[in-house]
């Protein structure tokens, strides 16, 4: 009998005392375990925000790269005075491969369509500006090869490949976003 009534003194204290102590552990394990789930939506978030502006901006500088490989825009910046066809062939097709391996990096960011047809809208450039190029004599100068060029667009009477692939660079930004 003294053993049951020591038994219920110490249930007495150290019952109230568990009860106490289970609650506010689960309260804390509650309140951590929230704490830690805003903490993780608010890194994603974050996360999800700095992804965002790189996409975007690598739609741009794809965008950019299109408007720049477009025969009317790189002649412009690539012709010198004095120059032959076959040096501003060259240029053109360097300047082409320079400014498609400085944007390699944003394939990354795009769909595997949209990096597929901005890297064949550019090998399509290339090649008609090599063939376009291949056509005339070898003492030609750099006019007449832009003629040629202009003369060969405006005959296939359809659109560049670069306007093609930034329409589809386009859509696909506004998809996204």
């Amino acid at each position: 009998m003294d053993i049951l009534l020591a038994l219920v003194e110490v249930l007495k204290y150290t019952l109230p005392a568990l009860i106490v102590f289970l609650t506010a552990y689960f309260l804390l394990t509650r309140y951590m375990n929230r704490d830690a789930n805003v903490k993780a939506l608010e890194l994603k978030m974050k996360r999800d925000h700095e992804i965002t502006i790189l996409r975007l901006q690598a739609y741009e500088r794809l965008a950019l790269f299109l408007e720049r490989i477009n025969p009317a825009a790189i002649i412009s910046r690539v012709r010198t005075p004095d120059m032959l066809a076959s040096e501003l062939q060259y240029a053109i097709v360097k300047n082409i491969r320079e400014e498609y391996e400085h944007n390699l990096s944003q394939q990354v960011y795009v769909s595997g369509n949209a990096w597929s047809l901005i890297s064949a809208s550019k090998d399509e450039i290339a090649k008609t500006i090599n063939l376009i190029g291949t056509q005339l004599p070898p003492e030609a100068s750099a006019g007449q090869l832009i003629n040629a060029i202009f003369t060969g667009i405006s005959a296939a009477n359809a659109p560049l490949p670069t306007e093609h692939a930034l329409e589809y660079l386009k859509a696909e930004c506004r998809e996204l976003f």
